[in-house]
C-alpha cells in the first residue's frame, strides 16, 4: 500500500473511530445490570471482548472500568480492566503503526517531531507509564502517538500496564461516575497520580537531555 493510500486510510478509520466515540451513549447502571443479567456466565468474556476493541477508539476507559466493577465484582473487574487495557492499547499501536508510521517517518527532519519521538523512544517504560498516569492524557490518542513513533512494542505495552494499574484500581473501587458523582476521593487519587507522572517525565527529560560541554582538564 503506497503512503497515500495509507494516510487516506488512516484519515477514514481516525474520523469513524471519532463518530464512535461520540455517538456511544453511556448506559445507566440498570441497563448494565439488565445486560448482565440476559448475558449470564458469559458477562466477563463478553465485557472483556468489549472492553478490549471499543477502546481502540477515543472512548473513555473510565466507563469500562466502572462497568466491570459494577458487574463481575471488584478482582474480577480490575483483572478484566487492565487485561482488556493492555489488549486495546496493543491493537492501538500496532493499527496507528501500519498506518501512519511512513509519513511520519517522512518528517522526522522537523524539529517538533524529533524531540516527541526521541523523547518517547528514549524514555521507554518510564516514559509511557509517566503519561498512563496522567489521568489528562487520553488513553487511544496516546497509543495512535506511541505506534507512529520509534517506541518499542514490549516497553510500550509494559508501560501500559504498569500505569494503568493505579487508575484501574481506583476506578473499579471507588468510581461511581455512571451515577453522576465523582468520589473526592477519586479525584484525589487522580491529583496523586498525576503528580506521580509528571515525576517520572522530569526524570526521563533529565535522562535524555542532552550532556553539557565538558569542563577543560589541566593541561598536561
Amino acid at each position: 500500500m503506497s503512503g497515500r493510500a495509507k494516510l487516506i486510510v488512516a484519515l477514514v478509520v481516525l474520523a469513524f473511530f471519532v463518530a464512535a466515540a461520540a455517538l456511544v451513549p453511556i448506559p445507566a447502571p440498570a441497563d448494565l445490570r439488565s445486560w448482565a443479567d440476559a448475558t449470564g456466565p458469559a458477562t466477563p468474556v463478553v465485557l472483556l471482548v468489549a472492553y478490549s476493541l471499543l477502546t481502540v477508539a477515543p472512548v473513555p476507559r473510565t466507563v469500562f472500568n466502572l462497568a466491570a466493577g459494577l458487574l463481575v465484582g471488584t478482582a474480577a473487574g480490575i483483572a478484566i480492566g487492565l487485561v482488556a487495557t493492555t489488549i486495546a492499547a496493543g491493537l492501538s499501536f500496532g493499527l496507528a503503526r501500519l498506518l501512519g508510521r511512513d509519513l511520519v517517518t517522512r518528517h522526522l527532519h522537523r524539529s517538533a517531531v524529533k524531540t516527541v519521538n526521541d523523547r518517547l523512544s528514549g524514555g521507554g517504560v518510564l516514559a509511557v507509564t509517566s503519561l498512563r498516569l496522567i489521568p489528562v492524557v487520553p488513553f487511544a490518542p496516546f497509543s495512535y502517538v506511541c505506534g507512529v513513533s520509534s517506541v518499542r512494542l514490549a516497553p510500550y505495552l509494559a508501560g501500559t500496564l504498569l500505569g494503568s494499574v493505579p487508575g484501574t484500581v481506583a476506578v473499579v473501587v471507588l468510581g461511581d461516575a455512571l451515577t453522576g458523582d465523582t468520589p473526592p476521593a477519586l479525584l484525589a487519587c487522580y491529583g496523586v497520580f498525576a503528580l506521580a507522572g509528571a515525576i517520572g517525565l522530569v526524570k526521563v527529560f533529565k535522562k535524555r537531555a542532552p550532556a553539557g560541554p565538558q569542563a577543560a582538564g589541566p593541561a598536561g
